[in-house]
């Protein structure tokens, strides 16, 4: 049965100034599923979670969620309607405590209280360090506060951009687990773009490779014959 896509892009083309980035992309992601979008830097995956996000116009095509076309929307509209988006770039608060940056998340501190503890089952070292100043924490905890924190909006999707740089191989491996346990614990879709393969595909269901900003390849993250199939099109 096919399942029905809680967000999809069809024909998306867009780009900064003159220059367009995005050709034509096309996917969708289900309700609970985990896709990854899969390619080398330049190829237009950060510009194509910054569209959907409304933080680069879309020139063509069309952005859906939850049934409702949400080509244009600002980014506040699209964080309200229930999608988050953990960036690349670190947009912790370094000053501020753990706790401090994870309260921006929630609409309010009752909703705060009342969700704060579902993170244990996700990010347990959050909890523990509810207290330290964020700048302090490394630089894989700080990725663990930036996606915490937008869990705690209980999304319905989330974007996630690149998380996976920059970690070690052991974190690397518990932030795997981690994502998983935040779809079975808080019930969202996930779009993560990646181009750390072994990790993308232990994580997604689907994956699609994104090539000079069009999707050129998609399939079962699960495939036995994915890993050898998409190590060519991520090869420096």
């Amino acid at each position: 049965m096919t399942r029905v896509p809680l967000l999809s892009a069809e024909g998306l083309v867009s780009g900064y100034g003159g220059a367009m980035v995005l050709h034509g992309v096309s996917f969708s992601l289900a309700e609970g599923e985990i896709l990854a979008i899969l390619g080398k830097n330049g190829m237009g995956k950060s510009t194509l979670l910054k569209t959907i996000m409304g933080f680069v116009a879309a020139r063509e095509g069309a952005i859906s969620f939850a049934g409702q076309d949400s080509t244009g929307r600002s980014p506040h509209l699209m964080a309200r309607d229930g999608i988050a988006y953990a960036p690349q770039e670190f947009t912790i608060f370094q000053d501020l405590t753990v706790e401090e940056n994870l309260r921006l998340g929630a609409p309010s501190d009752t909703v705060f209280n009342a969700r704060v503890d579902r993170l244990e089952n996700v990010f347990p070292r959050m909890l523990e360090r509810l207290k330290q100043r964020a700048g302090t924490l490394s630089g894989g905890e700080q990725k663990m506060l930036l996606m915490s924190r937008a869990l705690l909006a209980e999304p319905k999707v989330m974007l996630i951009d690149e998380i996976s740089e920059g970690l070690q191989p052991t974190m690397i491996a518990r932030m795997a687990e981690a994502l998983s346990t935040a779809r079975e614990t808080f019930g969202c879709a996930i779009l993560i773009v990646e181009q750390h393969l072994a990790f993308a595909l232990k994580v997604a269901d689907r994956y699609a490779v994104l090539k000079l900003g069009e999707i050129v390849e998609e399939g079962a993250a699960g495939d036995p014959s994915a890993a050898s199939a998409l190590a060519e099109h991520l090869k420096v």
